[in-house]
């Protein structure tokens, strides 16, 4: 049975994202979760991602090395940058959470809109779609917004209040080529976004468990 250590930093991610990985997987995980709930409040507090910060996820990511997992997974796109600086130090393939979305979303079209709930996320985000452009030889142009009442709603476990705030930001984008869900948490409302925008819209979650089967199966 394969074996897949997750950091998390979000309670609702922790909840749906190790079912999700076994449906899209289709077959058994042997899955460790590692919740570090302050790698997201301190950020979404001090509005960066300290030196401090990276050491803990450092910390983090060597404890889900001994696991003896055969991947790992972060699942918060607060956390992406400091994944790539840390990936060299891992004996294990860590995979972020975005990188399957962030390298999708350059192919479908040069105007971006990246919808976040935490504004920590906003950063991040913009730096990885702008990197894989690069990758690409292509130029984007991102917007983004945040809202940070939802946030405070999802940290509060009021999923119902955060997912109507989401959708009526969705509602009020107009002019992109396709839609970023900056937040794991916000994947589940991938399908109802791209009914309400009429555009391609992105979800983290789906798209990671994809990365993750492929990897397990040989792939890239």
């Amino acid at each position: 049975m394969k074996r897949i250590a997750m950091v998390h930093t979000v309670r609702p991610v922790l909840a749906s994202f190790p079912k999700l990985l076994e449906e899209v997987v289709g077959e058994p995980l042997k899955i460790h979760n590692l919740l570090d709930e302050f790698l997201a409040s301190d950020p979404a507090e001090i509005g960066y991602f300290s030196e401090e910060n990276r050491n803990r996820l450092l910390y983090d990511l060597k404890a889900c090395e001994l696991t003896k997992a055969d991947l790992i997974v972060v699942t918060c796109s607060t956390l992406t940058p400091a994944v790539q600086l840390i990936r060299p130090f891992i004996s294990v393939p860590v995979i972020a959470i975005d990188d399957a979305m962030t390298e999708q979303a350059v192919r479908i079209g040069r105007k971006i809109k990246v919808v976040a709930t935490a504004m920590s996320t906003l950063k991040p985000t913009i730096a990885k779609l702008e990197q894989e452009a690069a990758k690409l030889g292509l130029t984007i142009e991102v917007d983004a917004q945040d809202h940070e009442a939802a946030y405070t709603a999802m940290r509060a476990g009021d999923m119902e209040t955060h997912d109507r705030l989401v959708l009526d930001m969705i509602s009020q984008v107009k002019g992109y080529d396709c839609i970023v869900l900056a937040q794991a948490s916000m994947g589940h409302l991938q399908q109802q976004s791209q009914q309400i925008a009429g555009v391609p819209v992105l979800a983290s979650p789906i798209l990671c468990c994809g990365m993750v089967k492929e990897r397990l199966q040989g792939g890239r």
